[in-house]
C-alpha cells in the first residue's frame, strides 16, 4: 500500500465508521466511552510489550495500530485535524524544556 496522507487515513478511517456504524458525529457516538476504548488499546499495547509479542496478532504493532484508529475515529467524529494539531504540537515541543529533575520519571 503506498503511503498515504493523515487527511486520507482519515478519511478511510471515518469510512468504516460509518459503514460499520460506529457513529460519524458526536451525537451517534459516547466520547466518553470512545476515550475509554483508547484507553483500551492502550493497554494492550502495553500488555503485548511486556510479553515480548511486538508483531502480529494482538502483538504490540496491531495495538498501537488499533489506538491510532480509534483516536483517529474521535477526531474524525469532533471535526478535529490531527494532521494540523500534531505539526503544531511538534514545533512546540521542539522548543520545549522538560526539567526532569523535578519530575519523578526517567527519559530514556
Amino acid at each position: 500500500m503506498p503511503d498515504l496522507s493523515m487527511e486520507k487515513l482519515s478519511e478511510m478511517v471515518m469510512a468504516v465508521a460509518r459503514d460499520k456504524k460506529f457513529g460519524i458525529t458526536p451525537e451517534e457516538v459516547n466520547t466518553f466511552e470512545k476515550f475509554a476504548l483508547i484507553h483500551s488499546e492502550i493497554s494492550e499495547a502495553m500488555e503485548a510489550y511486556r510479553r515480548k509479542n511486538l508483531d502480529g496478532k494482538d502483538g504490540l504493532a496491531e495495538e498501537l495500530a488499533d489506538a491510532v484508529i480509534r483516536i483517529m475515529h474521535l477526531a474524525g467524529v469532533h471535526k478535529i485535524n490531527l494532521e494540523k494539531e500534531i505539526l503544531k504540537k511538534l514545533e512546540t515541543n521542539k522548543n520545549r524544556e522538560w526539567k526532569w529533575d523535578e519530575l519523578n520519571e526517567k527519559h530514556s
